[in-house]
């Protein structure tokens, strides 16, 4: 089938999935979830291995070419190599990435390494371990410290996330930035959105890109550089001299979706062209019922109702997401 069937109705090429593997996760994230967190989905209602590869197999035969592994936290599914090892040979995929929050990482980054994935996104929203144990409500930055030491001998370009949150961490930014000056270190800094799980009027706790870059600027001069191919939605800038590049993921105050090239799918089989969209669709009745056809006929559906932006951008955001956790985010 060829891939120029994955352009959506306003023109976007679609190659990127995002696949989550499961819905548990070892942290409760207060910007992901509540400090209980969700109630977690039946085992039977998650997708197996092989239909969470069929999916891969299938979107990548109609013109995806880079999938991220997500979760909740995909390095505790039992057995996750093995199924990154397979998704690593399906042919005509151009990349395959992982996005963690580093707690397993220390053990696991060698053998992800070999068994084919890229690249990873580590999820870290704080420097000081007081305030990573607020915002995670677990702790563990030693950890996740060790994780990135650990990814970065075995090869794996650094690329770090933080969610930037006013009155949380905002005041780390520059640390953050900081941390690309003598590595060659992706740092990336996320506004805040909400996903269900936030206490409070989530817009007070948005720090806007501009305001991020502001604040960086007042320290350490930068240039913007150019996206790679295949790059996600960030805006990317290099500190003068640097040996890394840092860069802002701007959902609220200046919306990415005019570029967005992605769909999801859940750990449960639902399908979405928008994290905030209501157009969902449940690929498991195609998935159990062995009929590929169909589920090329599903995935295609998403990408052409894929909506031209999401709700957040708008006066009225309507209906907020699931937690993030629960829709691979």
């Amino acid at each position: 089938m060829s891939p120029a069937m994955m352009i959506d109705a306003h023109g976007r090429k679609i190659n990127y999935l995002r696949l989550s593997v499961t819905d548990r996760c070892n942290l409760r994230c207060r910007y992901c979830m509540p400090a209980d967190g969700f109630p977690l989905l039946p085992r039977g209602e998650i997708l197996s291995y092989e239909e969470l590869f069929l999916i891969a197999r299938t979107a990548v035969s109609l013109g995806i070419e880079k999938i991220r592994v997500t979760g909740g936290e995909p390095l505790i599914r039992r057995d996750i190599l093995g199924f990154l090892s397979r998704l690593a040979g399906i042919p005509g995929l151009r990349q395959l990435v992982l996005t963690t929050n580093g707690l397993l990482l220390e053990e696991m980054a060698a053998p992800m390494k070999s068994a084919g994935v890229q690249r990873l996104n580590i999820s870290i929203d704080s420097l000081d371990p007081q305030n990573f144990r607020r915002i995670t409500r677990r702790g563990g930055i030693t950890r996740v410290l060790a994780g990135i030491a650990s990814a970065e001998r075995a090869g794996f370009p650094i690329k770090l996330n933080m969610v930037v949150m006013r009155g949380v961490n905002d005041h780390e930014v520059v640390d953050f930035a900081a941390l690309t000056l003598d590595k060659a270190y992706t740092v990336r800094f996320i506004e805040f959105m909400p996903s269900g799980g936030e206490e409070g009027d989530w817009r007070s706790q948005v720090v806007p890109g501009r305001e991020i870059l502001d604040r960086i600027a007042d320290r350490y001069p930068f240039d913007e550089i150019d996206r790679r191919e295949l790059a996600g939605p960030a805006k990317d800038f290099r500190i003068r001299g640097a040996a890394g590049t840092i860069g802002v993921i701007t959902p609220i105050s200046g919306h990415f979706c005019g570029d967005c090239n992605r769909i999801r799918v859940t750990a449960s089989g639902i399908a979405r062209g928008c994290l905030f969209s209501d157009a969902e669709t449940d690929l498991k009745p195609s998935l159990r019922g062995n009929d590929p056809s169909e589920l090329e006929k599903l995935l295609l559906r998403i990408v052409g109702t894929k909506p031209d932006r999401h709700r957040l951008c708008s006066d009225d955001p309507g209906k907020r997401p699931l937690g993030m956790s629960r829709v691979g985010g």
